[in-house]
């Protein structure tokens, strides 16, 4: 038995997000024996973007049932069946916290048709659900709506179907279940895991966050914490995690920003490294008494974000050295060398002399200028769109007038209205560590799509 599931929220984000609609269609494996369709209260205001997107309004949903009104019958029609959805781990995650908020542990088998169409049938552009379903002749009435986009996924769900037995697959998957875990740790969490992009965490049996982590894989990276990792930290750690909670953001930037933030706000016990700032060491600049234009590698203060961060003292020297290399500065002026007198490179005649006052502070500053605008953002303000959690919505991460605003979630069909761009974004705090993983992933990836405004 299967059930067939699809939901439509307040945004991306299980754990800051409302469910407001829920279809349920459960499936013999020959046809649909039994549906549930309902629109849910979700008791926060549905964003205009979200309702540009599905047409659920806030009065639509003003006399709905709240989730837990109807979670018994969600159980009920639910219950022996393997929960099957487009892009599963999503829909998963938002109920499964829901029942979580009403402590109810909710555990169901799972079954995603995007990874399970990209396996059976592959050679397709695009596995977003509107785009594979026009691929195959699937039509699909109510959009973005719960009830449509249900019975699409019935009818993609049916084609694999044909193609291989879904029971038989369900039984060969390899469980890669851990042996000797917490007394109160669900062994079938492990068969859940998400093998995408975002951030997890790790419970105690009190509820506690006692780790946060981030990967490209959750599932494999949450297993290589029970399997692989050694020590005695690592073994208290696996012996202490009675719990696992996950987001996927679908975007590596949206991992690590979140991963620094969380880290950050809940300080986790096994989390010691990173609880301090990532950036330890920064690059700061100043004019001396004669006009030039000085870089300095000290460790950051909190009185202002430097030019340029880094975890380690050498790590930061390294870069300065090349960097004053390339752009002909003065060891001395930039930090890497000090003396009373001129720079050691002066007298082999590497140095054209900022450090005795032979060169012009102008020509020396144009140089030094050069390199900061090397190492700052292109413009001020600026929005990136990276991928999301799914092939249907990009991952928007804002700057604004140089301070990171936050990131969020939205529609590939909605990212073409500039206003839409902004509503979508959570709020998060600016601090040093996020302008290092921004530079750093925007130098990394070259490709990602940058837009000024």
């Amino acid at each position: 038995m299967y059930a067939i599931i699809d939901i439509e929220t307040t945004g991306g984000s299980s754990k800051h997000d409302k469910i407001t609609e829920i279809a349920i269609f459960v499936h013999d494996g020959k046809g649909i024996i039994r549906e549930f369709v309902s629109l849910i209260n979700p008791d926060k205001s549905i964003p205009y973007y979200i309702t540009q997107l599905t047409g659920i309004t806030n009065e639509m949903v003003a006399e709905a049932p709240m989730f837990y009104e109807v979670a018994k019958q969600i159980v009920e029609i639910t219950e022996g069946c393997v929960f099957v959805a487009h892009n599963a781990s999503f829909d998963y995650g938002f109920i499964r916290e829901e029942f979580r908020q009403l402590g109810y542990p909710f555990n169901r088998d799972l079954f995603c048709t995007v990874k399970m169409s990209r396996k059976l049938i592959p050679g397709f552009r695009s596995y977003s659900l509107g785009n594979l379903c026009n691929d195959l002749d699937i039509h699909i009435d109510n959009r973005h709506r719960a009830a449509g986009d249900a019975l699409a996924t019935v009818k993609v769900f049916e084609r694999l179907l044909s193609i291989q037995d879904t029971h038989d697959y369900l039984g060969s998957r390899s469980n890669g279940i851990p042996k000797n875990l917490h007394p109160n740790l669900n062994p079938e969490l492990f068969k859940k895991l998400p093998e995408e992009a975002g951030v997890y965490y790790f419970l105690n049996d009190k509820q506690e966050i006692i780790y946060i982590g981030k990967s490209n894989n959750i599932k494999h990276r949450v297993l290589s914490h029970f399997n692989g990792s050694k020590g005695k930290r690592a073994g208290q750690m696996r012996d202490e995690t009675a719990g696992i909670s996950v987001e996927c953001t679908g975007s590596e930037l949206a991992a690590l920003l979140l991963e620094s933030h969380e880290i950050k706000t809940h300080k986790p016990l096994y989390n010691r490294a990173q609880r301090r700032a990532l950036s330890r060491y920064g690059v700061y600049t100043y004019l001396d008494q004669n006009g030039y234009l000085n870089f300095r590698l000290m460790r950051t203060n909190g009185s202002g974000l430097p030019e340029l961060s880094f975890t380690s003292q050498s790590e930061g020297m390294q870069y300065l050295e090349k960097q004053s290399t390339r752009f002909q500065l003065c060891p001395k002026l930039s930090g890497t060398y000090e003396s009373e007198g001129a720079c050691f490179q002066y007298h082999i005649h590497q140095c054209p002399g900022a450090c005795k006052g032979v060169e012009p502070p102008e020509s020396y500053n144009q140089r030094a200028r050069e390199f900061l605008n090397s190492v700052r953002f292109n413009h001020e303000s600026f929005i990136i769109l990276d991928q999301g959690r799914n092939g249907e919505e990009y991952t928007i991460v804002k700057i604004e007038k140089g301070s990171y605003r936050g990131f969020g979630y939205l529609s590939s069909e909605l990212a073409i209205n500039n206003e839409l761009l902004h509503d979508c974004i959570r709020s998060f705090p600016d601090n040093r560590d996020v302008h290092m993983i921004i530079k750093r992933y925007l130098r990394e990836h070259p490709g990602v799509r940058v837009m000024p405004y």
